[in-house]
């Protein structure tokens, strides 16, 4: 695995730190340990699954979804980093 360079150099983890552990994860079929490594994996997938579908296949309000999509994903990845840095607890 790459080392994450934001924590190497300040000590502190970064928004993706966990991604690539989770990635490895759903490949052995850890899907729930994916989960807690990096809350924000399956929305990021699902908006990756949506664009690639979006780039051969024009949906009806494409524009919203996508919108929708990053802003599940955005949350998620600022949430799972607030509670995993214990920021607000």
């Amino acid at each position: 695995m790459l080392p994450c360079l934001n924590k190497k150099i300040f000590g502190v983890d970064c928004l993706g730190c966990g991604m690539q552990r989770a990635i490895s994860l759903l490949c052995q079929g850890e899907f729930v340990a994916a989960f807690y490594m990096y809350p924000a994996i399956y929305p990021l997938i699902l908006v990756l699954i949506f664009l690639g579908l979006n780039f051969f296949i024009k949906f009806r309000y494409d524009r919203l979804i996508k919108i929708s999509l990053i802003s599940i994903t955005i949350l998620t990845i600022i949430i799972s980093y607030i509670i995993k840095m214990r920021i607000f607890f």
